[in-house]
């Protein structure tokens, strides 16, 4: 059979490339082929997988047209359900891969593809012809033997690889059932083998603490340790502000100004002041000069670049800075002389900077303050934290003050506040979790949150018109495809968004948020409209941030933790010591493209190691409470089932098979779930109990049911 169909293949094309022929319908092309009524439902399947291999296409005139389709390239992105997605370097939209297009290549790989349907109004869709490039060179998972056979299998932690890995003894270096393993690719298997490799390192076994964590720093192969050269260097640089590093700059150290962090921060980049002039407010942004400390290519500026950002996972940080710099010389710690870049700024009563300053400062911070100690003074009233830092009161009034007036004028210009509550993990001594809850956004966090995006917009603006080459954190308007969905899909609930010709302006996402809060459609619809955006980048060229809904935007405000903040201070530096000459420019032009990509894609791998590590957590806290009763609200339903939220932000799915008091089908048009028997009915945003039935690490995921009690709304 495959081989008459390979022949007719053949036939089919080598008539369609003849020099006589032209592109014509399906209709002429079975006429000329003499193909019988009964006999073109093979014409079309034989059309179709020359479709698919790129040999012929289909014009948008219904035409066939022979020739080879037009090869593309690009990096594809498996999902754990077997299609992916290529993504474009140009920024175009990306292209769907159905499962059986995937010709073997795996997450991360650059491949070669031909589009071979761009279907009205729906993702265009493509077929993989070749790897380029491998994406994927290791691998880590769950080590496991065969009982008296001389090879084993690694399963991936990976979900998005489909397959195990295939280990002879002789390369399983030592590995016994429930390793954690590091495993080096050496083939990637096809339709009949697996993948096969040698285990490079065991990381620990399965029940190990910290085992489960090591995983996923080696999975995102994230660089852990400092080399001894790197951390002889930042000895030899972090020495006591001298004289000598404070001559020419501004001296502020007479001023009050604090740093505002979590109680457990100790790379304190960013200190704060702010005193009123008249009608006006005089805000100072002072941010720690690292530039003074890292200087370009030297090995501190080289492994920065490459780690990209710090990483925080849930029991440990890793530093982009050896910890003598990030927690020692340049943490702006209290009552220290310190070096800072300041942005220090003129705001009038309605928001407005009308003048400011950036300046080379040496500064002096009089108090480390803590979140919570904060949002005491100002929200709880608390007397005895008044007390203690009653200097200071008045400040912290005055920032509460203006703090309100630049989140209202954000929010008048269509600023989006997607405010999703993220997870505090509370550890044991071990790792485990012992407690999960909702990270407190309060009056503190605000002001800082506020402060710093005003110094962003600030220092971005400023370099933007002097047209000197700088770095951008830019934001695209979203994907037109995907608004649209969006807008389809709240007429369901009754909401609508004004989208203009081939254009969505972010305040219509800001009032559509502002309709569905406390609606029990609220968590659904805000995480949809979330999806719908773009992810924020680096780039060298100033496009704008939607999501703030600033025409200027960059980030400034990290200088320890972030290199492109770093790379910003060098190049302020620059221009305000006169060296941002033609070469000096020319010189940050070249890099800048790079260094903005790359930015942006270890900015990505830490977000996603983050995730990981958060989700994992969540598994090891509710495999603990297996047969507890919790009450959550459905945050989303689906044909296989509905997820719910608890009041501890972990997520699960009561699935439709554990929904035993009936048969239930899922209504898409309402988004419910009803029993066909009962009529029982579950919709968005209502409330429930659920017990936890089962917890899965591998997959890092939580299976609820229904609790007998269930309140209704």
């Amino acid at each position: 059979m495959d081989k008459t169909f390979e022949k007719r293949k053949k036939v089919v094309y080598d008539l369609m490339c003849d020099s006589l022929y032209t592109p014509m319908k399906f209709k002429e092309l079975a006429m000329l082929l003499q193909v019988p009524k009964e006999k073109r439902d093979d014409l079309r399947l034989t059309l179709e997988s020359l479709e698919a291999d790129g040999k012929i296409y289909l014009s948008k005139r219904g035409k066939y047209c022979k020739g080879e389709a037009k090869r593309l390239t690009g990096v594809y992105r498996a999902n754990a359900r077997g299609f992916g997605f290529i993504i474009q370097e140009d920024g175009s939209p990306d292209i769907f891969i159905a499962e059986e297009n995937t010709n073997g290549a795996f997450d991360g790989d650059t491949v070669e593809f031909t589009i071979i349907r761009e279907p009205d109004g729906r993702s265009r869709e493509g077929k993989i012809t070749c790897v380029i490039e491998r994406g994927m060179k290791k691998v880590v998972g769950l080590y496991q033997m065969k009982p008296g056979k001389n090879y084993g299998f690694v399963l991936p932690d990976n979900q998005k690889m489909l397959k195990d890995i295939f280990i002879p003894i002789e390369k399983s270096k030592g590995a016994v059932n429930g390793h954690k393993v590091v495993v080096k690719l050496t083939s990637y298997g096809d339709d009949r083998q697996k993948p096969e490799g040698v285990i490079e390192e065991i990381i620990g076994h399965i029940n190990d603490p910290g085992t489960d964590i090591m995983s996923i720093v080696k999975g995102y192969e994230l660089p852990v340790e400092f080399s001894e050269k790197i951390l002889n260097q930042a000895e030899r640089v972090s020495k006591p502000v001298s004289e000598a590093d404070m001559s020419g700059r501004k001296d502020i150290r007479n001023w009050q100004m604090v740093t505002i962090d979590g109680e457990d921060a100790k790379d304190l980049d960013d200190a704060v002041s702010l005193v009123r002039d008249g009608e006006n407010y005089i805000l100072g942004v002072h941010i720690a000069d690292v530039t003074n400390y890292v200087q370009e290519n030297s090995a501190l500026d080289k492994e920065a670049y490459n780690r990209g950002t710090s990483v925080y996972l849930a029991d440990r940080v890793i530093p982009m800075l050896p910890h003598i710099l990030s927690n020692g010389i340049c943490s702006l710690n209290a009552g220290e002389d310190r070096l800072a870049l300041s942005c220090i700024m003129t705001v009038n009563s309605k928001g407005v900077v009308i003048d400011h300053e950036i300046a080379e400062t040496v500064i002096h911070v009089t108090e480390r303050m803590s979140y919570t100690s904060v949002k005491r003074i100002l929200a709880d009233d608390d007397e005895a934290e008044r007390k203690k830092y009653e200097k200071l009161v008045p400040m912290f009034e005055l920032m509460q003050e203006l703090s309100g007036i630049l989140r209202e004028r954000r929010k008048r210009r269509g600023s989006i506040d997607f405010d999703f509550p993220e997870t505090k993990l509370i550890l044991d001594e071990n790792g485990r979790p012992i407690d999960l809850k909702p990270y407190d956004r309060n009056a503190a966090t605000k002001i800082i949150e506020d402060f710093m995006l005003l110094a962003n917009e600030t220092v971005a603006e400023d370099y933007f018109w002097q047209e000197i080459p700088f770095v951008y954190r830019t934001h695209e308007a979203p994907d037109e495809e995907k608004i649209h969905a969006l807008a389809t899909f709240i007429n369901n609930f009754g909401y609508s968004m004004h989208i203009g010709a081939n254009e969505i302006r972010p305040k219509e996402v800001q009032k559509l948020l502002g309709k569905v809060e406390g609606t029990p459609e609220e968590a659904l619809i805000s995480r949809l409209a979330l999806r719908s955006m773009r992810q924020a980048k680096y780039t060298p060229e100033n496009t704008g941030h939607f999501g703030l809904a600033a025409s200027y935007y960059t980030h400034f405000t990290s200088p320890i933790r972030r290199y492109p903040d770093l790379q910003i201070h060098r190049i302020i530096k620059d221009n305000l010591r006169g060296r941002m000459n033609n070469a000096k420019q020319e010189h940050y032009h070249k890099i800048l493209p790079e260094v903005t990509k790359h930015s942006s894609e270890t900015e990505r791998r830490a977000e996603e190691a983050e995730r990981e590590t958060v989700k994992l957590k969540k598994v090891e806290y509710m495999q603990e409470r297996i047969g507890e009763c919790f009450e959550g609200v459905i945050s989303s339903i689906t044909r296989w089932g509905m997820y719910v939220e608890l009041e501890n932000t972990v997520e699960g799915l009561v699935h439709v098979v554990n929904m035993t008091d009936d048969h239930y089908d899922y209504i898409e048009e309402r988004h419910e779930m009803v029993g066909i028997h009962t009529l029982k009915t579950y919709k968005l945003g209502q409330r429930i109990c659920v017990r936890v039935i089962d917890t899965d690490r591998m997959t890092r995921t939580i299976d609820f049911e229904i609790a007998k009690k269930v309140e209704e709304e």
